[in-house]
């Protein structure tokens, strides 16, 4: 009952504010320090924090901004699905015939030259454009500038090494097959299948791993002959040149200290694998091991050395002289 209470440490009922329930310490927590207050930077909606996220925005779209000077910018998910982003990104990628499953386009966008050829590029090819808004198209490029414009390309369908023998094999030609090791420039790659489409080559390897691979860069540097030459990937590139010795091909690996010169070379003249490595490190140890014989680009002036690119080009010219002399 109310007033009756048999609960200890009440107030002297003589006391001025009269009786009353003590806590037994039980809110003593309750007056304990919560430590010093975190800086301006750390709390959230505080103006240091806005004026932090704000310049750590402006640092990344500068990023981006220079990144993008270098051409076909992207990034490529777990899916392999590579975003290009950017409108001068994109409609390069679509003027060099880059396949692409959507183009995004920022609702409300500020249309110029290169929104409207992209829009028209990708209408002409049938590629879905897919309206979205500001917020889901920034989601997608992670924060990269992509004014408006992300272009999807599919996950490139790489051909198994043995392919290769078998297109050579429908036209009755002997093999001509590039082999890529440490190249990792996608434009270097673009390049080289460029080569292999000008003088008949059968196709590129490349290994799956520290390797340039076929990227919206290196469709754009093909020229579209990305889209008849094969591209296949070897889990182990000694494997693989070990397979096309036992199938008769001859590999010949090129080499600034090659012991012939690639000139009038009789390897060429047949079923060949021509192996080239970086510009800078060359032919690692085993792929070089791995070869029947190296060569070399003669090289009168003072350059070193040959990006795979040009030095592609320059093989596989003789290459394909050398078979017109022999028929």
């Amino acid at each position: 009952m109310a007033g009756n209470s048999q609960r200890r440490n009440r107030r002297n009922p003589g006391s001025k504010k009269g009786a009353s329930v003590g806590t037994g310490g039980h809110s003593r927590r309750a007056l304990e320090g919560k430590g010093p207050t975190p800086p301006g930077e750390a709390r959230k909606g505080h103006p240091k924090q806005r004026a932090a996220n704000a310049a750590a925005k402006r640092a990344a779209d500068a990023r981006s901004r220079g990144a993008r000077r270098g051409g076909v910018q992207g990034r490529t998910g777990k899916s392999g699905t590579e975003l290009v982003y950017g409108r001068n990104s994109v409609l390069e990628a679509l003027q060099g015939d880059v396949p692409a499953s959507a183009l995004y386009v920022q609702q409300f966008i500020d249309n110029d030259d290169r929104v409207r050829d992209a829009l028209a590029l990708a209408t002409e090819r049938g590629v879905p454009l897919l309206e979205a808004p500001r917020p889901q198209l920034d989601n997608l490029a992670e924060g990269h500038n992509h004014q408006g414009l992300i272009l999807q390309v599919p996950p490139y369908e790489y051909a198994h090494p043995d392919d290769l023998l078998a297109s050579a094999d429908v036209n009755k030609d002997a093999p001509l097959i590039v082999a890529l090791d440490g190249i990792t420039d996608s434009r270097n790659l673009g390049a080289v299948v460029r080569s292999v489409a000008a003088f008949d080559g059968h196709g590129v390897v490349v290994p799956e791993r520290r390797s340039a691979g076929m990227t919206a860069g290196a469709w754009k540097t093909s020229s579209g002959a990305a889209a008849r030459v094969p591209v296949a990937r070897a889990s182990n590139l000694t494997r693989a040149l070990e397979a096309y010795k036992k199938a008769g091909l001859f590999v010949v690996g090129l080499a600034a200290d090659g012991e012939h010169e690639i000139v009038d070379l009789d390897a060429l003249t047949g079923p060949v694998v021509v192996v080239m490595g970086s510009e800078g490190k060359g032919l690692s140890r085993l792929v070089a091991e791995t070869c029947d014989l190296t060569a070399r680009i003669p090289m009168p002036g003072q350059a070193e050395s040959l990006n795979a690119g040009v030095a592609a080009g320059i093989v596989l010219f003789e290459a394909a002289r050398l078979r017109a002399a022999a028929r």
